[in-house]
């Protein structure tokens, strides 16, 4: 909202400057947006009357003026299409200073010499008309200051109030504030009643008191609308943002600014039979001041006659009834509406309005007949007139209520860290207009004013107190609590330290959506049926994901298609399972690699990935937790995966995850260029690890015992590593598969596989007999177990 300075300070002038004064209002929570002057700068300019105009005698489109300053006649040469005899205009004496420096000297235009200039409003940054020259009021004092007149050493301030300060979208509401802020007492202009010297009356309905709980009216008869509205009322219009109308116009808009309450003026003669609120009829039709044609609906109130739609409540009035140039009797109209009622109509039609901006927020619902005697006032004062009595339409029960709130001298010192003094909180409250309706040791009870829909609850009266008071003068409390560092447990792997794991190993961390395609879901996870999204950003975004894969798989896709081959991707985040207990949020880390198993370099072959480099890459993972050995790979199946490369993650005996190769029918859907091999692992069993213990390095050598050993190529490693590791004693330090053959030489159906054991003693060192009855045992177990031979 913009305001004059000099208009505000009428109602509350507090001795502060300026700048204090902007500076108060914004720390008091209305936010100073902009600040400009009311004027350019300009000096040496006055009023004065064209006495004479003639045309120039070497020019069509310039006139010889002549200038009295009330003193002595000047000849100017001005070039503006209004300029005649017996206006009072804007004077640029000889030696005046304009806006941009602009000095004006005497001059000769066309050979006809000049002193000085007739001004637009333009020129002096007044305004921004520039079609013609000035032209001031018949009242004017020829050869006065035309700053002084106009009173152009003003500011114009600009606030940016928050949706529940729609008590300060006027002078008085600001003044309300800035009197309480400096415990200043308001000084607002006399407003009385209005006594009626007419009976006439017009008929008011309210169909819709929910919307509409009160309505007042006054029939004005007689005014003469030809009488422009004065300038000082022009000014400050003007100053807030507002173009001059008519006076009849300017009245509503100017009691809008200065007391908060929209009006509006009917042509009397132009009403058919009585004036009803109600709601629209569904495609109603109406056309709105600004020639606008709206359809209605029957969410919309409207002020109508018996005609039909005349004004949509609240938000602008029908052309078919506005004050024009023939009116002499108007029906004024001043109501309060339901904030939730004309909240959003307006701009469901395209339209802002000063009026849908108060009354979305809020209007004094008691402020109606004093704004109703204050226009009828200067609706005669300016334009003449009678005036019959207000007409009044209330409906108490949907009426607001003033909230009574009870205000604790313990909770206000709790909150504010401050202990206020009775008087001082009692003074602050009452300035804003609250009630005090009883007092007690444990504090106050105080009754909401009429223009306050913010104060509800009793931190409403704490924020009041603090905002008054000033946050910036509360005293600053260093906070009291405990700095005990919280314990990290040793056995937890962060998932930090699981992150930078994977970047280590040549992945990049990926964050896909949790959103997916239901049909892609389905091909990845037929074991789980993923919740639909009641309201999707889009049908492929409908449903959550019950795996991390469907978001990498498109993420490969889209590198590919961007010509990165090599991919390695990785990322944790949650998969939602459905289950009987409610949906299960599972977190989870997966990862996708595709293309070579290299960066292209000049050394090294070009080589694909393939599933031991997965399987790689997940060992090392597990080695983190520091009980790596516990997990265990497992042949499966797997709805996302091929048939023949699909592994279960175990560790100990529960499954954790799964890993393997893409199903080629997928490879195929999505367009990859080559495999892709997928892993997913739960992870709570990543992060749960095992304290690190030191043991002693032995000084003893070690003992080698290579075998090879023929069995069924369905076996796997794990379970040959397993019998050895049960049957090859305590000192075993370690198995290591190094050769895989099958083929000339090797059954169909069987694969030769060469392990290398090793064991070593921590106190001496081993013999061959104990070495080779620890062999003989493995040899033993595994020909029982597995039909295994020995290769000769």
């Amino acid at each position: 909202m913009k305001f004059s300075e000099k208009w505000l300070r009428e109602w509350v002038n507090p001795a502060i400057s300026s700048d204090e004064l902007i500076a108060q209002i914004t720390l008091a929570g209305l936010e100073v947006d902009d600040v400009d002057p009311a004027a350019g700068e300009f000096s040496g300019v006055i009023v004065a009357e064209v006495v004479a105009a003639e045309q120039h005698p070497n020019a069509d489109k310039l006139r010889v003026c002549t200038v009295s300053d009330g003193t002595a006649e000047h000849q100017v040469v001005c070039g503006a299409p209004n300029a005649r005899a017996g206006i009072k205009v804007a004077y640029a004496t000889v030696g005046a200073v304009l806006p941009g420096n602009f000095k004006i000297k005497k001059a000769k235009l066309r050979q006809v010499e000049s002193f000085g200039m007739l001004c637009a409003g333009a020129e002096l940054d007044i305004n921004e008309e520039n079609d013609g020259i000035m032209e001031l009021p018949a009242d004017a004092p020829v050869g006065g200051d035309l700053r002084e007149y106009m009173q152009l050493d003003d500011q114009i301030i600009d606030v940016d109030l928050t949706p529940n300060r729609g008590d300060c979208l006027s002078i008085a509401g600001l003044a309300r504030e800035v009197g309480v802020l400096n415990s200043t007492d308001l000084t607002p202009p006399t407003m009385s009643e209005v006594a009626p010297t007419i009976e006439d009356t017009f008929p008011i309905k309210v169909s819709d008191p929910q919307g509409c709980p009160r309505i007042t009216a006054r029939v004005v008869r007689g005014i003469d609308v030809s009488k422009p509205s004065p300038q000082w009322m022009q000014e400050r219009l003007r100053r807030s943002g507002i173009r001059s109308i008519d006076a009849a116009v300017d009245i509503t808009a100017y009691v809008m600014l200065e007391l908060g309450q929209p009006m509006h003026a009917y042509d009397l003669a132009l009403l058919n039979g009585s004036i009803n609120v109600r709601k629209a009829s569904q495609g109603e039709q109406l056309t709105l001041l600004n020639e606008q044609l709206v359809e209605l609906n029957e969410e919309i109130l409207v002020i109508a006659d018996n005609e039909g739609a005349i004004g949509m409540a609240g938000i602008m009035g029908g052309n078919s009834t506005g004050v024009n140039s023939n009116t002499t009797d108007v029906l004024l109209e001043a109501a309060f509406f339901d904030p939730i009622t004309i909240a959003g109509k307006a701009r469901s039609f395209g339209l802002h309005t000063d009026a849908s901006h108060r009354f979305e927020r809020g209007v004094d619902y008691a402020l109606q007949r004093q704004a109703m005697d204050r226009a009828t006032q200067l609706l005669l004062d300016i334009c003449g007139g009678e005036a019959g009595p207000i007409i009044e339409q209330v409906a108490n029960e949907t009426l607001p209520k003033g909230e009574q709130v009870v205000l604790r001298k313990q909770r206000l010192t709790s909150l504010l860290a401050f202990e206020f003094d009775d008087a001082q909180v009692e003074d602050i409250l009452t300035r804003l207009g609250l009630e005090l309706v009883s007092k007690d040791d444990a504090g106050w009870t105080f009754k909401s004013p009429s223009w306050r829909f913010d104060m509800a609850i009793e931190a409403d009266l704490i924020e009041e107190v603090a905002r008054v008071y000033g946050y910036n003068n509360l005293p600053s409390t260093n906070p009291v609590g405990s700095m005990d560092i919280p314990a990290k447990p040793e056995m937890h792997r962060p998932m930090s330290l699981l992150r930078h794991h994977m970047v280590s190993r040549g992945y990049q961390e990926a964050i896909t959506y949790s959103f997916v395609a239901p049909e892609l879901m389905a091909k990845m996870d037929d074991q789980n049926t993923p919740v639909a999204l009641a309201n999707p950003i889009s049908a492929d975004m409908s449903v959550m994901r019950t795996s991390i894969w469907p978001g990498l798989a498109k993420a490969v896709q889209y590198n590919q298609n961007r010509q990165q081959s090599r991919v390695r991707l990785f990322e944790t985040g949650q998969r939602f399972i459905p289950s009987n207990d409610g949906l299960q949020q599972e977190d989870v880390i997966a990862g996708v690699i595709s293309g070579s198993r290299d960066p292209e370099s000049w050394h090294g072959k070009a080589e694909s990935v393939d599933f031991f480099d997965l399987k790689g890459d997940l060992q090392s993972l597990f080695d983190l937790t520091g009980e790596g050995a516990s997990f265990t790979f497992a042949k499966a199946e797997h709805v996302a995966l091929h048939p023949g490369q699909c592994a279960a993650i175990f560790k100990n005996s529960e499954q954790v995850g799964y890993a393997g190769a893409m199903h080629p029918g997928l490879v195929k859907e999505l367009g990859l260029q080559g495999p892709a091999f997928l892993f997913e692992v739960n992870l709570a069993a990543l992060q749960a690890g095992v304290v690190p213990a030191f043991n002693a390095l032995s000084k003893y050598p070690e003992v080698r015992r290579d075998m090879a050993v023929i069995l069924d190529e369905a076996i796997a490693v794990s379970q040959v590593e397993g019998i050895i590791k049960q049957q090859a004693g305590e000192h075993l330090q370690q198995v290591n598969l190094f050769d895989v053959y099958a083929g000339k030489g090797i059954e169909p159906g069987h694969k030769s596989l060469a392990l290398g054991l090793t064991w070593q003693h921590a106190e001496r060192t081993l013999n061959d007999d104990e070495v080779n009855q620890w062999f003989d045992k493995v040899v033993t177990a595994m020909q029982a177990q597995l039909s295994a031979t020995l290769r000769s």
